[in-house]
């Protein structure tokens, strides 16, 4: 994988992380190893903060609760379009009187807000080269750097029609500074936005059901913020509106807290 400041090595037919620790010695480490040293972490963290053991946890719940879907009277069918970082799903459950009943699923295999990143990046790496005749796609010091600008400059586009990027000492002391427009975003990315209208036709076929019959666009994930997303769903969906009512970076913590206090009376 390339573009990442870390290395990813093989072990068994598998994907592994590669780090050197304190004393140079090289670990690797599974994916699943590193989201179980997220959880813990967490679970350390909110131990502190609440000064208290935690020994129960909502990991997720349906993110339909943090729109309040399940009060509203009489069936109604639902299509989840969770767009996050480095994952894309969706999901259609059915609701009726409060019971969810999950009728389809369809993930989007390895796409999500980093691949939107990655395209800034390539986008970016290929322009100082050709101005600068600088090749900055093996220095991890200038990725990270460069990645996080593109990340920053993402979400900027999401409300504004140009930002500029603009990172000191980029390479070889250089200050990096250029425009990028919303325009060209769309464009170095077009097929990537495309492709998420896929998984919705697939799970919309499972479900068995027609665009007409869906009550409710919910949207999960930072990525669901881009315009062009969210004029694709509208598009696909007859000029239906998705929900708007929950930040998407947060609905799913909401509706996890919103459950949590349910469980716990």
């Amino acid at each position: 994988m390339k573009l990442v400041p870390y290395k990813i090595v093989n072990k068994d037919g598998k994907p592994y992380i590669q780090v050197r620790i304190k004393d140079g010695e090289n670990k690797v480490f599974s994916p699943e190893e590193i989201s179980a040293m997220i959880l813990t972490k967490m679970k350390e963290t909110t131990e502190a903060y609440l000064g208290k053991k935690i020994n129960d946890v909502v990991v997720t719940v349906p993110s339909a609760i943090a729109y309040g879907l399940d009060k509203k009277g009489g069936e109604k069918n639902i299509i989840v379009f969770d767009l996050g970082g480095g994952t894309f799903d969706v999901s259609i459950p059915t609701i009726d009187n409060g019971v969810f009943e999950v009728l389809a699923t369809n993930e989007g295999t390895h796409l999500g807000g980093e691949d939107f990143d990655l395209r800034i990046m390539e986008y970016f790496i290929k322009l100082i080269k050709k101005k600068h005749g600088k090749d900055i796609s093996k220095d991890n010091r200038a990725l990270g750097k460069l990645r996080r600008e593109a990340e920053r400059a993402k979400r900027s586009l999401s409300s504004q029609h140009q930002v500029r990027v603009e990172i000191e000492s980029l390479f070889d002391g250089v200050d990096f500074s250029e425009p990028l427009t919303w325009a060209r975003f769309e464009e170095i990315n077009n097929d990537l936005f495309r492709k998420t209208m896929g998984p919705i036709k697939k799970a919309m076929e499972d479900a068995g059901l027609g665009k007409s019959q869906i009550d409710e666009i919910v949207l999960v994930g930072g990525s669901t913020r881009i315009p062009k997303v969210q004029h694709l769903l509208k598009d696909y969906f007859d000029g239906k509106e998705p929900s708007k009512g929950v930040n998407p970076n947060e609905v799913v913590a909401y509706g996890a807290d919103v459950q949590g206090g349910i469980l716990s009376g």
